[in-house]
């Protein structure tokens, strides 16, 4: 594998009050393009630069290429849709599958939906700290350090969910760059979109400073305040990269419907709270 082009410019400089808290959301190696403190940062929410992992370049631009290529969203889905059977033999995804089938990335993505804090939340979040260095900071619980009881626990739910899987991260690095694909082409000259995170378990985050959120590494937001107020009565209004956006609703025909909602990747955010 090629060797990786790191991001360090003098730009993507930590503010004072973030430094300590960089360190504690992050964690030394990631396998992709930009370090982990640095994705975390209010400075890479300002100045974002697209991410890329390690895996895409090296085995599955091709399949990008093409995708580019075609001019309708849906065409792209399905061509995506067949690969992905094809790469990771998902003939079989019945409609009443067997007890304990494999997880896939659509079964993923339902299991998201229905409870971020299942076992298939749990894997999401292993996988966002394994391919972006971003350590989860809530599964269930506050997660006070990868020492902690309640951090094996999480990784017990995790393991649970994974276990017997057919290369299931590899399956989420490509949704992720599905993803970026699609946003990138439906808003080409867009870096940002504002979105709204509704939460009434403030556990799962705290202010660090005037302005300054802490979201876990992986969480829901909404593309309005009224749909985010559907889950907490405390919403954050948020300029989110759009390279930090992992799944959005309508990404996957017949997958993620009628709530608007988006899996963003956590760190630092500057952010208000939202008032009708």
């Amino acid at each position: 594998m090629s060797e990786r082009k790191r991001i360090m410019t003098p730009q993507y400089v930590a503010s004072h009050a973030e430094k300590k808290h960089l360190t504690a959301l992050s964690i030394p190696f990631n396998r992709c393009n930009v370090p982990a403190w640095l994705l975390a940062s209010t400075a890479y929410q300002v100045q974002p630069i697209p991410l890329q992992l390690d895996s895409i370049v090296t085995w599955y631009q091709p399949l990008f290429d093409e995708l580019a290529l075609l001019d309708d969203a849906t065409a792209r889905a399905a061509v995506f849709a067949q690969f992905m059977q094809q790469r990771f033999d998902l003939s079989a995804l019945a409609d009443e599958p067997p007890p304990r089938a494999k997880l896939n990335y659509r079964r993923m993505i339902i299991g998201w939906l229905f409870d971020s804090d299942s076992e298939q939340g749990a894997a999401w979040r292993c996988w966002a700290e394994s391919r972006f260095g971003l350590l989860t900071q809530f599964h269930r619980q506050p997660l006070s350090s990868p020492e902690s009881d309640s951090y094996g626990h999480y990784r017990q739910h995790s393991f649970a969910a994974t276990k017997n899987a057919n290369e299931l991260f590899e399956q989420l690095d490509l949704l992720y760059q599905f993803c970026q694909l699609q946003l990138t082409l439906r808003q080409p000259r867009q870096s940002h979109l504002t979105l709204y995170r509704g939460c009434d378990r403030l556990a799962e985050l705290s202010d660090i400073a005037s302005g300054v959120v802490q979201f876990n590494n992986l969480s829901s937001f909404a593309a309005t305040a009224e749909s985010a107020s559907q889950f907490g009565s405390c919403v954050y209004q948020v300029v989110v990269p759009i390279s930090k956006i992992v799944c959005y609703e309508s990404l996957l025909p017949n997958t993620m419907t009628g709530e608007q909602e988006f899996m963003v990747l956590g760190g630092l955010y500057r952010s208000a709270l939202w008032r009708e």
